[in-house]
Parts: structure tokens; C-alpha cells; sequence
């Protein structure tokens, strides 16, 4: 488990995975089905960042494999680039929802969550060694540059944070809007 630091001190993704899925630093965990941890190569060259699992996430344990996987899945195929050479996380690892009948509806992660989850994602990032990690949407932002941010003033900014990596807020990539997400289409020039 985590050291008096938040740290976990993982040598490999199995192990920090495995940790994870019993987290219970926020309150997060008690609606949500399990952990939903990153999945790709490690290392890799690009790393994607999301919000949070969706519905779909929740139930399948994986992330980007419901509609916003879907989304993301055509824009890296029409970048050309092949997604199982990415890997693929969230900023927050348990799906925020509000029960409407049977459904659940997702709920924008507040801070604390997002604070709560941060060092899970900086665990991931160690590990993976990404040449560039790239934000989708505020709430990655925020959990990689450790403060609120804006993305329209970011946008085509590439910035270096505390992990050593760039992190990419547009070029080269060209962002798509989508509901509360932004997804990439990545030029050529991509990894």
C-alpha cells in the first residue's frame, strides 16, 4: 500500500494495478463497480489522459471502451496510429455517478477526487515512461499540472511537468469536442 508520502512503491504495472483496485482514499469507490486502471504498453511512447471511466468503463473494468472509446478508437485510426501501442488511462480511477432510475449518469470529479487519484496517475506515468502524455479535457489537465487550468489558453501548448514528459495540449494534435471530453486526432507527426 501507499507510504507516508502517498507513494506506492511499484516496480511494475501488475503490482500497481493490483494496489489500486483496492483504493479507498475518496468516497468514489462506494458506487462504483471496481477500479478502472490504465492499460497499454510499458513502456510506451504516448500516454492518453481522461476524466474518469465512464458507465461502460465501470462495468468492463477497462478504460475508453464505451462511447468515448469509440470516439477515440476512430481518431487515433484516422491519425494512423495504432491504439494498442498507446497506453491509455484516466486522471480519476473510479466512475463519479449519480443513480437516475437504472441508469447512472456520470458527475464531473471535484478536486479532492482528483487530488485523491493524482498520485496513482503518478505512479502510471513512472512506469510507463512516455515520451508525451497527452491531456483529454480540463479535468486531466488539472490533474497533470497540479492546478486548474483552462484549455482553450493551453491549447498548442506544450508544457514539461514534474514527471520529466511533455505534455501535449494541441500540437501536434488538433482537438475534437465532444460533451465535456476533448479527443485527439493526432497528425502524422505523432508517435
Amino acid at each position: 500500500m501507499p507510504t507516508a508520502d502517498n507513494r506506492y512503491e511499484a516496480t511494475d504495472l501488475s503490482h500497481l494495478r493490483e494496489a489500486a483496485a483496492a483504493c479507498q482514499r475518496c468516497s468514489l469507490w462506494r458506487n462504483a463497480t471496481q477500479t478502472v486502471f490504465g492499460e497499454g504498453p510499458v513502456p510506451a511512447k504516448m500516454m492518453l489522459v481522461g476524466e474518469q471511466p465512464g458507465d461502460k468503463e465501470d462495468l468492463a473494468g477497462r478504460p475508453f471502451v464505451g462511447p468515448a472509446g469509440i470516439i477515440l478508437d476512430q481518431a487515433l485510426n484516422e491519425a494512423g496510429i495504432d491504439r494498442a501501442k498507446v497506453y491509455v488511462t484516466n486522471a480519476v480511477k473510479h466512475f463519479k455517478n449519480e443513480p437516475r432510475g437504472k441508469r447512472r449518469l456520470h458527475k464531473k470529479p471535484n478536486a479532492g477526487e482528483i487530488e485523491a487519484c493524482r498520485w496513482w496517475l503518478d505512479e502510471e506515468i513512472a512506469l510507463v515512461r512516455p515520451r508525451l502524455t497527452v491531456a483529454l479535457g480540463a479535468t486531466a489537465a488539472v490533474a497533470l499540472m497540479r492546478r486548474p487550468v483552462t484549455i482553450g489558453r493551453l491549447r498548442g501548448e506544450a508544457i514539461e511537468i514534474e514527471s520529466g514528459g511533455p505534455v501535449d495540449y494541441g500540437a501536434p494534435v488538433r482537438y475534437v469536442s465532444l460533451k465535456q471530453f476533448s479527443f485527439l486526432e493526432c497528425l502524422p507527426s505523432c508517435p
